[in-house]
């Protein structure tokens, strides 16, 4: 595994090695990329203050056949942790030493979550890739735009457009194996099928999307003898969107996701975690509508939505969660002289959840943000919002962001920095579940330092770095309280947290067609107590694009060591680091209506461990067809 390694690092260098020899001979090509989380502006990269990754339907297309988790999990400070395992493993999203409670997921403008999760968090499993269009991720706080939970993440998706066309149709297929590294004989157990019917007819726009997947083959607990633990997940989606003018249009959203998998667990007497018939079911039901009116340098937005979620496990320690999740959004974006870009709002939150009684808390928050683009490089972006939280009174968020951006002839140099607030409340599960809920925790506040530079030649060369550091207070943790008889609970963490770090990415077109990206993330815990948070990580992508029908993508991954807790002695062990090699091979057929790709993942069927006593996969084979009408 190690000779694999050095030689994949060596080509890489080699790589970069001709292109500083050669720098002329590259066609140089400046990507006016634009991007819109960290502002909720469509901007140019070089205004933004934030180093925003942003995956594209390009990107996409190129990792068919990988769940949503796994893509986001190859970006500089992000491991979510799971996605290597049995598909209906939780994951768990450790992004700048955080974890899920700290990381917001937004779906077409519309924030999401499970308020039953003991995070309060949106599970990605819910999701299918075939269905997004694009990815943004800003690392770091991004509270006063997005407010609670927003302190280490935003992970906004933007799911397809309808075609201008008045009717076409999409359809996916991937079929492949799904085992671990100790299993020979490889059948046939992962089954992946999406459908799509969209198009436009007038002042119309239409999309019907339906998703299946069903996973076998693989047991969440690792070790012999060990019974599989299927995983099927159902999507169906809508989006309609009507322009009644040039000024006034409305979207409206729907989805029904349902995901059903075995899972194992902790069986009494022993309470050790065990190869076991226990599973899992969750629904969840999505509705939203969102009408914009635009007028002269700006625009008044709605975004109102509805989520129901039902979810259910069968298991020696039964339960059954029942929740619901209000949320509205008003805004007003205004743009003056194509300098000032200004947004104010007012966001509006309400969680219910039905334990032994329903309980529920509310966010009512106004906010502003300011984006201030100049003329001699100077971008300054601000904000600032006021959460009122029914169970914690007002909390003040804030943001200081300036970055300073300069000429480059070929691209664009920029500089950085930014000092930022979070609020995240505890959920309702944390506060009010009967077993180990704590009324009187108090809410976590984080405050977050970052500093870094951005090198831009568009194609030829893209460089940055970033500094963090994080400090968390009133860390929410679970602490047994009676080891003797077994009595745990949340508690608040008696010392603040303290996290630093650095990410550095580089994306470069080597030689005409030929691109490679990485990135490298250095995480230390400072102080306070983490598990599974690897102080390195490391990604590689080369892409190879030997025709305009035709492409391959080798991909690389490296995990440092973490520490785990063996709840069969309650101590943390460390877990061996690990390297993961991908392939990725695409081609186009006439007319780009079929495309047919294969992926082979963990090449060198790599023996690791993600989380103490539990399984991961193994070389696996996936072929799929895409086919466009």
């Amino acid at each position: 595994m190690k000779k694999v390694v050095i030689g994949f690092l060596a080509l890489s260098n080699f790589c970069v090695s001709l292109l500083a020899q050669d720098q002329d001979s590259v066609r140089v090509q400046i990507l006016d990329e634009v991007v819109v989380s960290d502002s909720r502006f469509a901007l140019k990269r070089e205004y933004s203050g934030k180093t925003v990754i942003k995956i594209s339907a390009e990107e996409i297309a190129q990792n068919q056949g990988r769940s949503v988790a796994e893509l986001i999990n190859s970006k500089s400070g992000i491991e979510i942790n799971g996605s290597r395992s049995v598909a209906g493993q939780n994951l768990g999203y450790f992004i700048r030493g955080g974890n899920n409670r700290q990381v917001l997921v937004i779906i077409d403008g519309i924030q999401v979550n499970d308020p039953s999760q003991i995070a309060n968090d949106f599970d990605l499993r819910l999701l299918d890739l075939n269905t997004i269009a694009n990815i943004e991720i800003i690392k770091g706080s991004a509270s006063t735009l997005y407010g609670n939970a927003a302190a280490t993440a935003v992970i906004s998706i933007t799911t397809k457009n309808a075609s201008k066309e008045k009717v076409a149709l999409s359809v996916n297929s991937v079929v492949g194996t799904n085992a671990s590294q100790n299993e020979d004989n490889k059948t046939l157990s992962n089954f992946n099928n999406a459908i799509n019917l969209n198009g436009t007819i007038d002042k119309l726009t239409y999309l019907v999307g339906f998703a299946t997947q069903y996973t076998d083959g693989l047991s969440a607990a690792s070790g012999v003898n060990t019974e599989k633990d299927p995983f099927s997940r159902l999507n169906t989606n809508m989006k309609i969107e009507y322009k009644f003018s040039e000024a006034l249009d409305l979207k409206v959203f729907g989805s029904f996701d349902k995901i059903k998998n075995d899972i194992d667990g902790f069986p009494a007497p022993l309470f050790q975690f065990a190869d076991t018939n226990d599973e899992s079911i969750s629904e969840q039901l999505r509705f939203a509508v969102a009408p914009t009116y635009t007028y002269e340098n700006g625009s008044i937005s709605i975004n109102a939505s509805m989520t129901s979620i039902d979810r259910e496990t069968k298991s020696d320690f039964p339960s059954v969660f029942e929740s619901k999740g209000y949320s509205l959004d008003i805004f007003n974006k205004y743009v003056f002289a194509d300098k000032l870009y200004t947004i104010v709002g007012f966001n509006y939150q309400q969680n219910e959840t039905l334990f032994a009684e329903e309980v529920s808390y509310t966010n009512s928050d106004p906010y502003a943000n300011f984006v201030y683009v100049s003329d001699f490089g100077l971008n300054l972006n601000v904000g600032a919002r006021l959460n009122n939280h029914s169970e914690y009174g007002s909390q003040f968020t804030y943001n200081f962001n300036p970055s300073y951006s300069f000429d480059l002839g070929k691209g664009y140099g920029k500089f950085l920095a930014s000092y930022s607030t979070s609020f995240i409340a505890p959920s309702l599960f944390q506060l009010f579940d009967g077993t180990f809920g704590n009324p009187d925790l108090q809410a976590e506040d984080n405050r977050t330092l970052e500093g870094g530079f951005e090198w831009n030649l568009g194609k030829t060369l893209r460089v940055s770095g970033l500094y963090f550091n994080r400090n968390e207070t009133n860390t929410v943790i679970f602490t047994t309280i009676d080891p003797v008889n077994f009595i745990s609970q949340y508690t608040n963490a008696e010392g603040d947290a303290k996290i630093q770090g650095a990410e550095l990415e580089v994306a470069s077109e080597l030689i005409s067609g030929l691109q490679l990206s990485a990135n490298y993330t250095f995480t230390q815990l400072k102080e306070g107590n983490r598990v599974r948070l690897p102080k390195h990580r490391a990604n590689a992508n080369l892409n190879y694009q030997f025709s305009d029908k035709t492409n391959a993508t080798l991909t690389y991954q490296y995990v440092g060591s973490r520490e785990d807790t063996d709840f069969s002695t309650f101590q943390n062990v460390e877990l061996d680091a690990y390297s993961l090699i991908d392939l990725y091979i695409g081609h186009r057929f006439k007319n780009n209506k079929l495309k047919l790709f294969v992926n082979i993942t963990n090449i060198f069927n790599e023996d690791y461990q993600e989380i103490i006593g539990y399984s991961t996969r193994g070389r696996n084979y996936n072929l799929g067809l895409n086919i466009n009408l």
